[in-house]
C-alpha cells in the first residue's frame, strides 16, 4: 500500500469513529458503489496484492466492497488469528479470529463510545469480560451469548452497584445491591427483582429480614430498629393480609407503639433497581462484507461474524469435493453419494442425505367443531357451565402454603345444575346434570402459580367459540378437546387415572412450586360431569395447557419415549403434514441447545424424572415441536450454511432482537419459544430399530417447544401383565411398559442422546 493510500485509510478510520454516515464517506473515498457491479480485481485492488492461494496463514489488508476494512492474519479465505475489522457504521473489533469467527479474546467498540473487552465465542460476548457503557455503566464478570450470566459486578452511572449472580442478563440467585444513598439489599433475586429470602438495611440502621415477592416484603419477616425494638409478622401490601406483633425496647416511647408497617412500603418505593442502558447492536449482529473465494471460482461468500456463509446450495459435507471431477464429467460429490448411500432407501430423506428436507404440507386445523347436533354438544355445554361456575365462584384469598387437607381426595364440591336454574346456577338449555370440582383450592392456587388470569381462562374455555373435538380418541381411549384459541386442552379421564392424579396431587403441586422451569405438563383443573337419569353416566375431565400453542407454525411434532416397539408412524412421507405426531423411529434430528440452556435442560429433566419415578408413573413422553426459520420459496428447509439472498437480511433478526433487550427474554422459557438448532441425522435400513441416526453436520435454525406429557399412567397390575406378555415376544428393553425406575433411566438416557450442547 503506497503512502497516499495509507494516509487516506487512516483518515477514513478516524472519520468512522465520529460519524454514522461512514458508509457514504467510505464509498466516496474508494469509489465502490455495489458488489454486483464491481469486478474481482477492482474490489481487491492494490490492497490485496499479497493474496496467496496457499494453505498457510498470511497477513492481509482488505478494503471490502461496502467500505469495511480488515487487516490481520488470513487463512483459507477467512480471518484467522489476530485481526482488526472496521465497519462503516463505526463499530470496531480487534482480537482473535478462527475460520472467520470472532473466537478468543478481543475488544469490540461501538460508535457511541461503549466497549467490551474479554472473551468471544462464535461472534457472541461469551466467557469473562468487561463492558463499559456510553453512559458510564460498567459490568465485569461472566457472559453467555451477549448476556450477563454467572457471577458479575455492575457499577451503574447513577452511583448504584450490584455484586452477585446473573441469569440471562438479569439479577438472579444471591446478590447484593447497594444504592447511592447507602441503603442495600442482600439476598435472593429472580428475573431482575428482589424475590425470596433476604435482608434490606437502610442507611439509618433500620432493617427488614424476611421473605420478598416482586420487590416487596411478602410473607414472614422481621423489621428491626437500632434501638432494639422489632416487629414480627406476616407482611403484605394488602392491609387485610398484613398482621404482626410489635415488641418495643425499654427505651421506646408511647408514640412508637402507633407505628404503621405500611410505611416500609412507602420507603421502598424510592429504592428502584437500575437496569442500565440498552445496547443498540450486538457483536453477533455485525456482518462481514462479501469477498471472493480464491478456491471456489467466482462464487461470492457473505459471512456474519459467527462465520456462517452463503455458498450456493452445497451441504457442509460436500465442501471438500464440490469442484472435483472424476474424469467422466461426473461430480465426485455424486460419485461419493452413490457409494456411501447405495444401501439407503432413496425415496425417504430420513434414509437418504441426497434428498433435501422439505417443510411438511399444512394440515387442516385440528379437531371438529362441536356445534348443535354434535353427539357431545350437551356435554360441552355442561363443561362450560361448570367451569364458569367454578372459576367465578367467590373464594377467600389464599397464599401458596396450602394445608394438607386441601389435597384430600375427599375434598370436592358437588353442584346441581337444573335447566331452570337455581340460587347458585344460571338457567341453561342443556339437560340437568351435577358438577364436581376436585380439590378446588389446590387448582385455584395452581392457576395462580402458573400466572393464569381467571377472566382469560373463562373466555378461552367458556366464551362464545365452541370447543373442538379431535377426530379420534387417544391410545388410552380418552377423548381430547381443544379451545378455539388452542391455549387449553381438555381430556376425558378414566377413574383409575383420576385416582392416580389425586394421589400424587400434593407432590405435583410441591414440584411445580419448587421448580419454575419444570417441563412437566401444567394442569389447571379436575372436574366431573354426572348426567341425571337412568344411566347416571359420569365423565371426568382434566384441563391442561397446550404445549405446542404458538404464534409460530409448528412444522414438525415428535412424541419421544426412548422405546422402539411400535414407535413409528404408519403414514407415508407424502402423507405427513404439520399436525402429524411422529415417534422415536421417525426422528431424524439432534436438538442442539445453547450451553446455559442445555445445562438447565439436563438438570431439569433429572429433577422431573426423579419426581415421576418417586410417584411410580411411567409411559410418559417428551413432546417436541419445531418451527423451521429458513424455508426456500419451493418449500425446502435451508441449512444454516445456505442463505437465500432474498432472506439474507432477516435470517437472524428474531434471535438478535431478543438478545438486544434482556426483558424480551421473558417470552422465552425452558421449553417455550426457544431459539435453537437441529442437526440432521440419517438411518440405515438394516438398523431398523436404531433410535438415534448418524449425524451429518447439516444444521437448521429452529424455534423449539417441548414438555413432558402423559404422566398419569400408574405401573399397575395391567401394565405389569403387559410387560410380562410382550417380554416373551420382544426385547424387554424395546417396550414401553416397564418398571418406573427402569423407564425413567431409559427415558433420560435417550433424551440425553438426542439433545446436545450447541458448540
Amino acid at each position: 500500500m503506497n503512502k497516499e493510500q495509507s494516509s487516506v485509510l487512516k483518515a477514513w478510520e478516524a472519520t468512522m469513529r465520529k460519524t454514522q454516515a461512514a458508509k457514504k464517506r467510505a464509498n466516496s473515498i474508494f469509489g465502490i458503489t455495489s458488489m454486483a457491479n464491481v469486478a474481482q480485481n477492482d474490489v481487491e485492488g492494490d490492497a490485496d496484492k499479497n493474496v496467496s492461494t496457499s494453505e498457510e496463514t498470511y497477513f492481509a489488508e482488505k478494503i471490502l466492497p461496502n467500505g469495511d476494512y480488515y487487516t490481520g492474519q488470513w487463512h483459507d479465505n477467512f480471518p484467522d488469528g489476530q485481526g482488526k475489522y472496521l465497519w462503516t457504521d463505526g463499530c470496531i473489533y480487534i482480537g482473535e479470529w478462527h475460520k472467520g469467527k470472532t473466537m478468543g479474546r478481543g475488544r469490540f467498540t461501538w460508535p457511541s463510545g461503549a466497549s467490551y473487552e474479554g472473551e468471544f465465542k462464535t461472534g457472541y460476548m461469551d466467557g469473562t469480560g468487561t463492558y463499559i457503557g456510553a453512559n458510564g455503566d460498567t459490568y465485569k464478570g461472566q457472559w453467555v451469548m451477549n448476556l450477563k450470566h454467572g457471577h458479575g459486578i455492575m457499577h451503574y452511572s447513577n452511583g448504584d452497584s450490584y455484586d452477585g449472580e446473573w441469569r440471562r442478563g438479569l439479577q438472579a440467585g444471591q446478590g447484593k445491591y447497594q444504592w447511592k444513598n447507602k441503603n442495600y439489599y442482600l439476598g435472593e433475586w429472580k428475573n431482575g427483582v428482589i424475590f425470596g429470602k433476604g435482608t434490606f438495611v437502610w442507611s439509618n440502621g433500620n432493617k427488614y429480614d424476611g421473605f420478598w415477592e416482586d420487590g416487596l416484603p411478602k410473607g414472614n419477616g422481621t423489621y428491626q430498629w437500632p434501638g432494639g425494638s422489632f416487629y414480627v409478622g406476616n407482611w403484605s401490601k394488602d392491609p387485610d393480609e398484613q398482621n404482626g406483633t410489635y415488641y418495643p425496647s425499654e427505651s421506646s416511647s408511647a408514640a412508637d407503639l402507633e407505628w404503621d408497617p405500611t410505611t416500609v412500603y412507602n420507603d421502598l418505593a424510592n429504592c428502584r433497581i437500575c437496569h442500565g442502558e440498552r445496547v443498540s447492536i450486538m457483536p453477533s449482529q455485525k456482518r462481514l462484507a462479501m469477498w471472493y473465494s480464491t478456491k471456489g471460482g467466482d462464487r461470492p461468500r457473505r459471512l456474519s461474524v459467527d462465520g456462517r456463509a452463503s455458498v450456493g446450495v452445497e451441504r457442509p459435507l460436500d465442501k471438500t469435493s464440490l469442484w472435483e471431477n472424476d474424469g467422466d464429467g461426473n461430480s465426485l460429490r455424486e460419485v461419493r453419494r452413490d457409494l456411501d448411500y447405495e444401501l439407503y432407501d432413496d425415496t425417504n430423506p430420513k434414509f437418504n442425505l441426497g434428498l433435501p428436507l422439505k417443510v411438511p404440507k399444512l394440515g387442516k386445523r385440528q379437531g371438529e367443531t362441536i356445534s348443535k347436533g354434535h353427539r357431545n354438544y350437551e356435554l360441552m355445554l355442561n363443561l362450560q357451565l361448570g367451569i364458569r361456575h367454578s372459576v367465578g365462584r367467590p373464594a377467600p384469598a389464599t397464599g401458596f402454603d396450602l394445608k394438607a387437607s386441601a389435597f384430600d381426595p375427599k375434598e370436592k364440591i358437588w353442584t346441581r345444575f337444573p335447566p331452570e336454574g337455581s340460587k347458585y346456577t344460571p338457567p341453561h338449555q342443556s339437560c340437568e346434570f351435577r358438577w364436581k370440582d376436585y380439590c378446588p383450592v389446590v387448582f385455584r392456587t395452581l392457576r395462580k402459580l402458573f400466572k393464569v388470569d381467571p377472566a382469560d381462562y373463562m373466555i378461552s374455555i367458556c366464551g362464545n367459540d365452541a370447543l373442538r373435538e379431535l377426530s379420534s380418541p387417544g391410545k388410552s381411549g380418552s377423548f381430547f378437546y381443544l379451545t378455539n384459541d388452542d391455549r387449553y386442552m381438555i381430556k376425558t379421564m378414566k377413574k383409575s387415572e383420576t385416582k392416580v392424579f389425586l394421589r400424587m396431587l400434593s407432590a405435583y403441586y410441591n414440584h411445580c412450586r419448587s421448580f419454575d422451569n419444570t417441563l412437566v405438563i401444567k394442569y389447571y383443573g379436575l372436574h366431573c360431569v354426572k348426567l341425571t337419569g337412568p344411566a347416571q353416566k359420569k365423565v371426568r375431565f382434566i384441563i391442561m395447557g397446550n404445549l405446542l400453542r404458538s404464534d409460530y407454525t409448528i412444522h414438525r411434532r415428535f412424541d419421544l419415549k426412548g422405546s422402539s416397539l411400535g414407535r413409528i408412524t404408519d403414514k407415508a412421507e407424502s402423507e405427513i403434514d404439520n399436525t402429524t405426531i411422529l415417534k422415536d423411529l421417525d426422528l431424524n434430528f439432534i436438538f442442539k441447545l445453547q450451553k446455559s440452556w442445555f445445562q438447565e435442560f439436563c438438570w431439569q429433566i433429572d429433577r422431573d424424572c426423579e419426581f415421576l419415578e418417586q410417584e411410580r408413573t411411567m409411559d410418559y413422553s417428551l413432546l417436541v415441536g419445531l418451527h423451521f426459520r429458513e424455508i426456500s420459496p419451493n418449500g425446502e428447509l435451508l441449512p444454516c450454511e445456505i442463505r437465500n439472498s432474498q432472506n439474507d437480511a432477516t435470517h437472524r433478526t428474531d434471535m438478535d432482537q431478543l438478545l438486544q433487550d434482556p426483558k424480551s427474554w421473558a417470552s422465552i422459557k425452558l421449553g417455550t419459544n426457544m431459539p435453537a438448532r437441529v442437526e440432521r441425522t440419517v438411518r440405515k435400513p438394516e438398523l431398523e430399530l436404531q433410535l438415534v441416526g448418524e449425524r451429518t453436520g447439516e444444521c437448521y435454525e429452529v424455534v423449539m417447544f417441548f414438555g413432558i406429557i402423559d404422566i398419569l399412567q400408574d405401573y399397575d397390575i395391567t401394565k405389569k401383565l403387559e410387560h410380562a406378555y410382550k417380554s416373551i415376544q420382544y426385547d424387554p428393553t424395546s417396550i414401553s411398559a416397564v418398571d418406573p425406575k427402569q423407564y425413567s433411566k431409559r427415558f433420560r438416557d435417550f433424551i440425553f442422546k438426542v439433545f446436545a450442547e450447541d458448540i
